[in-house]
Formats: structure tokens, sequence, C-alpha cells
């Protein structure tokens, strides 16, 4: 999948991750395995990408890690080792975890409050950066001669103390080829936002129709400036689940198998763990109720709008969840493209996160069929025109110290 990704000249692979196999739907893990559904199955991103670095030279390489369960050092060196192994390839999609069934897995009974979640994320950041910054980016001399590895007054403790997290650094990885690794976010909450527009250089989102894509962009770009960052250094992408083929006729054809092939409860079990809430207590054939979601409250408002527009009943909603790519994107090349185009010049996308319907077959028919029409329309690159991600994204390498300009004003614990 990396090969084929690169060859078209995608700007990066991207994982999601859980650290649970959800038991939400039901209070049970049995439709999750059943149906091999979201978190039935998943490797550790970060190995997974290494071994993609490895058979590729262009392609970014993008990994969650959870703020609410990992360490700011751990994080920053496992990013950091990754960029510098790949030449400047690597993204962190940055999340705060909120299911119970995850704390669980980490010495906690339960998961930690959304306004709590963000505070450390927010501290959780910062530590991370200032990490990435305990090198600078001279301090290696391999200066045999002298001798000298590196400069040691290049090379600084950062001595943190906050509400979360004690770290006395330094990194004992050298400042990453990027600077920082590109930060990736997904909040849709009004906090969740608020952090995208403060510290993320790329959102992934998803949306139902093509009006809330757009109120979404102006929003998040509008949050960005006043943040007093430059909009076009925050690159918004929305999911994209295209199902291609070389005719109408055949494109259909697929849809209605794959359909067929889609149980509505995998559905809705994944819909559960997204929304933290247990779905399966509803009759199937009644509607979705009104709930106040604790868990993605942007997979809710995408939900709610599609079951109040097209009426849908949970059996409904289940088996479309389970699929994610009816719609203007089942079709020809030139129909998929011309529904990518038109979210890209209507203003509600810089780009896109492509999934494929069923693995590899998916990328190598977007690679083989829509790539060249996009390209033809002059809507995407021909060549890799840089070496790293922020190339790839058209973002700049941040300078040393940079990261100051985003953190969030705190008390000192120690000074104070």
């Amino acid at each position: 999948m990396a090969r084929t990704l690169e060859q078209g000249l995608f700007d990066m692979a991207f994982f999601a991750d859980i650290l649970a196999v959800p038991d939400r739907f039901q209070n049970s893990n049995d439709s999750q395995l059943r149906y091999g559904a979201l978190g039935s199955l998943r490797l550790d991103p970060v190995v997974v990408l290494t071994a993609m670095a490895a058979v590729t030279q262009h392609l970014g390489l993008t990994s969650t890690r959870s703020t609410s369960h990992y360490q700011p050092f751990e994080v920053a060196r496992s990013l950091a080792t990754l960029d510098h192994l790949s030449a400047g390839r690597a993204g962190w999609n940055v999340v705060t975890s909120f299911q119970d069934a995850e704390s669980r897995n980490f010495s906690r009974r339960e998961q930690i409050p959304r306004e709590k979640r963000y505070d450390r994320a927010d501290e959780f950041l910062e530590v991370v950066h200032q990490l990435w910054d305990s090198w600078e980016d001279d301090a290696l001399r391999f200066d045999r001669a002298a001798p000298l590895f590196a400069e040691p007054a290049k090379v600084h403790h950062i001595d943190h103390e906050g509400e979360w997290f004690s770290v006395r650094g330094p990194l004992n990885v050298p400042r990453p080829p990027q600077g920082y690794p590109v930060i990736v976010q997904a909040g849709a909450s009004d906090r969740g936002r608020d952090f995208a527009a403060q510290w993320a250089d790329v959102i992934f989102v998803s949306h139902d129709s093509l009006e809330s894509a757009k109120d979404f962009y102006s929003e998040m770009k509008a949050r960005v400036r006043k943040k007093g960052r430059d909009p076009a250094s925050l690159k918004i992408l929305p999911a994209a689940t295209p199902l291609v083929g070389e005719t109408q006729a055949l494109a259909e054809e697929k849809n209605r198998l794959l359909q067929s092939l889609i149980d509505p409860v995998a559905g809705l079990s994944t819909l559960s763990y997204h929304l933290d809430v247990d779905l399966g207590q509803y009759p199937l054939d009644s509607a979705l109720p009104d709930i106040n979601v604790p868990g993605v409250k942007g997979h809710y408002d995408e939900v709610r709008e599609a079951t109040d527009r097209d009426k849908l009943t949970l059996r409904e909603l289940g088996r479309r969840y389970g699929s994610r790519y009816e719609g203007d994107l089942v079709g020809t090349p030139e129909h998929v493209a011309d529904g990518l185009e038109r979210w890209f010049r209507e203003g509600a996308a810089d780009g896109f996160m492509i999934a494929a319907p069923y693995q590899p077959g998916g990328f190598e028919e977007f690679v083989r069929l829509v790539v060249p029409e996009l390209q033809k329309r002059g809507l995407f690159r021909t060549a890799y025109s840089g070496q790293s991600l922020r190339d790839h994204l058209g973002l700049e390498r941040p300078a040393h110290g940079a990261w100051r300009e985003r953190a969030t004003p705190r008390v000192d614990r120690k000074a104070a």
C-alpha cells in the first residue's frame, strides 16, 4: 500500500489508532470481533509506518498517539526517531482518548473528563515541542579531530513543571529534520476546534454534506486567524471514500455487492464506539434518539444530519455507517473527480483524507483511475517537489522555539 500511495503521489499515509477492543455496543466486544469492525485488530502504527518508510522515499507517515495515555517523552522520542529514519516525513495525529475501555488498559477505571482531557493535551503539546527543541539545530558537530560529537552548550534541559507533567529533558534524539513533525488533529467539539486552531497543521474531519463542510472550513480558518496564524498554515482535509469503476454501471454494481455484505450491527458497533453511547439498547427500526454525546461530537453531528435529512432508522444508519462510501463519490473516474473538485472549488477542503472501501484494491484503483483525471484538470501534482511531509503540504519548517507562539500562557508551578 505504501508503494501504491507513493506511486499516486499522495502526501501521506495516515493510521488512526485506538488502545482497546471496543465493548460499548451491548457492553460486549462480541460485535467488534465477530465482524472485524473498527477496533478488532490494531497494529502499532509507528512500527507499521517505519516499515513503510523503508520502501518509500517521499510518502509522509502519520501515526496516532493519545495524549491521554502516553507520556510526552516517549511520544517526542518515537516521532523524532521516525522523522530521522524517514528523512523528514513523520506526522502525529493528536487524539484525546474518550473510552473507558482504553483507560482500563492504562491503570485507570474511567476516562479523564472532556475539558480536562484538553487541558492535559495542551500541556502535552507544550512539553513535546520543548523536547524537540532541547537540541538546537546545529548541536551535532561530528568533529573527529576535536573530538566533539555534540556541542553540550546547545543541548538543554527543559525543566518543565506543570499540572500534568514533570519532565527534565533533554530528549536523547536530536531535533527532527522537519523541526517538528506535522501535527494532525480531528477534534470537532468547540474545545477541540480551538485546540486544532492553536496547534494543528492539518485537520482531519468528516461531513455528511457539502454545506456543513463549507461552514466548518470557514469557521476553522477564522479561528486560526484569531490565533494570529496565517489561515493557509492549516490544511483542512475532509474524509472521502470513493468507490470507482471504469464505467458508472461497474461502480454501481460494486456498490450493490459491497452493500450486501454489510451487517448493520457492525456499523452501529463502530458508531457506538465513536459516540461512546450504547446504541444496542434501542430497537433497530427506531430512529437515532437525541443524545448527549460524551464521545466524538463531529461523528454525532454527521449522523444526526443524515438521519434527519433521510429519515433513517438505526438499521439503515448502521448499514450506511458501515460503508462510508455512498453518494457523490461512487462512479467513474470523471464522476469521482467532479465530486472532489466541487468540494475544493467551493471552499470546503484544501485536500482529502482518502479511505478505501476495500484494501489494497481501493487504493490501487484510485491511483490508477482518479489521480490521472485530477492531474489532467490541474488539481493535483504530477511529481513530488520536495522531500519532507511539510514540503508536500506547503508548510514551512518551524524555527527553533517557534512552538512558543502557539502555547497558552500558564503559571510555572516550580517557579511559583
